[in-house]
């Protein structure tokens, strides 16, 4: 067999191991019961929750509780099942946050009654509405 070959094989094999590695990272959308679930059997790798924030009549998105120094903050996230969950982060308030229509955090939970977003990510509807163009 010639080396170009032995190298090409050896190539292909490390690209499998690779692929195979980080598939074991992708996760699903799971509710918190779920992720509950999930920390109580052990699993550390991060988890994605979506959920929607609770607004009061008027419409205002109620729950988030700043720190002092507004370095971090928390919040409520109700998930599919109508649970609902404070999710502390570690971060500022994003841009538009009050304004998502869906939001998913991606952590987990670091006892049983803590859910620690490392990364939230928002589906903010003024991004997908069509525009009329005149």
């Amino acid at each position: 067999m010639k080396k170009v070959h032995l190298f090409g094989i050896v190539v292909i094999a490390v690209a499998i191991m690779v692929i195979i590695s980080t598939a074991g990272d992708a996760s699903s959308y799971v509710n918190f019961s779920e992720a509950k679930e999930m920390f109580d059997n052990g699993k550390t790798t991060k988890i994605h929750v979506v959920g929607e924030l609770p607004k009061d009549a008027a419409g205002q998105v109620r729950g988030i509780e700043r720190s002092e120094d507004n370095l971090s903050f928390s919040f409520i996230l109700v998930d599919e099942n109508q649970k609902e969950q404070r999710v502390y982060y570690n971060e500022p308030v994003p841009a538009d946050f009050t304004m998502a229509e869906q939001v998913v955090v991606i952590g987990g939970y670091r006892n049983q009654e803590t859910f620690i977003a490392d990364k939230i990510l928002m589906k903010c509807p003024s991004k997908y509405q069509e525009t009329e163009i005149k």
